[in-house]
């Protein structure tokens, strides 16, 4: 796994997961799944609007571990079982890229989070970097748990 920040404004991830590309969209098509590992550590999820299709709505409240609600308003750009693209509307705006290929059995799991201005991308690169890292550390763990 590598994270890093362009000087265009992407934060991105790689992983390769011991699971099927099927059993890792499952894990995103689904949304009480997708709730339970969906965020850095210490966060919970409440979906409000769960539309897992092209030009679908998601609209969910992000509890904090510090007791504070962060509403989070988005569109599926795509929702396909080789890419998940979200656009996220509320504030920091962003499009998330996430590209599933199959490897020897195995999923190598592209995660590309593209702000809208690279100077907040800059500024908040020390939380979105290990923020990302522990997202996909509890899908890994949802996957294991249930696989």
């Amino acid at each position: 796994m590598t994270a890093q920040l362009s000087k265009d404004g992407v934060c991105s991830t790689h992983r390769l997961f011991p699971f099927s590309p099927a059993q890792i969209f499952a894990a995103f098509a689904n949304a009480d799944r997708l709730a339970t590992w969906w965020g850095p550590d210490g966060f919970s999820n409440t979906f409000e609007v769960f539309e897992f299709k092209p030009q679908g709505r998601w609209k969910f409240v992000m509890h904090g571990p510090d007791g504070k609600d962060y509403q989070n308003d988005c569109v599926f750009l795509d929702a396909s079982p080789q890419r998940v693209v979200i656009r996220h509307l509320s504030q920091p705006n962003f499009t998330l890229t996430i590209t599933l290929t199959e490897e020897n059995g195995q999923t190598m799991l592209d995660w590309q989070q593209a702000l809208d201005d690279p100077r907040v991308a800059e500024s908040l690169a020390h939380i979105i970097i290990p923020a990302n890292e522990q997202n996909l550390n509890r899908l890994q763990a949802v996957l294991a748990a249930t696989n």
